[in-house]
């Protein structure tokens, strides 16, 4: 099998334009297959209160009502979408910035109201993505970049976290390629020491992921990374890394400095 990377760059990059051009341009010279799913970071906010859009959270996540749905299709689709896409090109990368209405390649659910409603919020399953589209477009030599949006195939743009979305574009293209998906954020790795930078622990297996639980060594914050991982490979990806997005050069080659998941 081909291989291919799914890579995930999350808000905290893409909020400090100096860490995304340096973090685009190691992307860029990536030369493997490749799909680049990106965040939202606090722009959608930002320019929501400069529009009287007021940002609403529960738990960490945006309430999508019909204002902030538009609010970020225009960022996160339009502005922010277009910049990566526009600053790739310029670094020679041929990329094309997505949703996933485009072609149809990720459809989702609205997520039922419960609890909170969420409002136009997407729950995306892999079964659902339309591989087709995005392997035509990697067999042309054209580099996907994907927005957090997904459409529920009656006209609605969702909203969809962007983690998610990384999860079950690698899932359903492990069916034809060798995937690592790699989840870039702002700490080199896995910390067995939160204090300690150089504290990383390189490789986590099921045994040693239970030993580390049953240690009480993993941050809250890391374990639904951890088992999103777990969750990924068990439904046929070959390797998930979680890393620094300065490490991204590396943490495509054999020898990784993130924390590497395996079976």
């Amino acid at each position: 099998m081909d291989k291919l990377f799914v890579i995930k760059i999350g808000g905290n990059v893409i909020d400090h334009p100096g860490a995304l051009d340096a973090f685009l341009k190691d992307f860029a010279a990536i030369e493997a297959p490749r799909i680049l799913v990106h965040g939202g970071g606090k722009i959608a906010t930002r320019l929501g209160d400069q529009l009287g859009i007021e940002s609403k959270y529960v738990q960490g996540r945006r309430i999508t009502d019909d204002a902030a749905i538009d609010l970020v299709t225009m960022v996160y689709g339009g502005l922010v979408n277009k910049k990566i896409v526009a600053a790739l090109q310029a670094k020679g990368c041929n990329a094309i910035g997505l949703t996933g209405a485009d072609g149809n390649c990720i459809p989702a659910d609205k997520r039922p109201v419960g609890a909170i409603d969420y409002g136009w919020v997407g729950d995306v399953h892999p079964s659902r993505v339309h591989t087709p589209v995005l392997r035509a477009l990697l067999d042309a030599g054209l580099v996907p970049v994907l927005a957090p949006l997904t459409h529920d195939g009656a006209g609605h743009i969702l909203n969809t976290n962007a983690d998610t979305i990384a999860s079950a574009v690698a899932v359903a293209l492990a069916a034809s390629h060798a995937v690592r998906l790699i989840y870039c954020f702002e700490k080199r790795g896995v910390l067995e020491d939160l204090d300690r930078e150089d504290s990383v622990i390189s490789l986590i297996d099921r045994v040693g992921y239970a030993r580390l639980l049953a240690d009480g060594k993993l941050a809250d914050g890391i374990i639904p990374k951890i088992d999103n991982a777990f969750a990924a490979i068990d439904a046929g990806v070959k390797e998930v890394l979680i890393g620094d997005a300065r490490d991204l050069r590396v943490n495509v080659t054999d020898r990784v400095s993130g924390t590497l998941i395996v079976p």
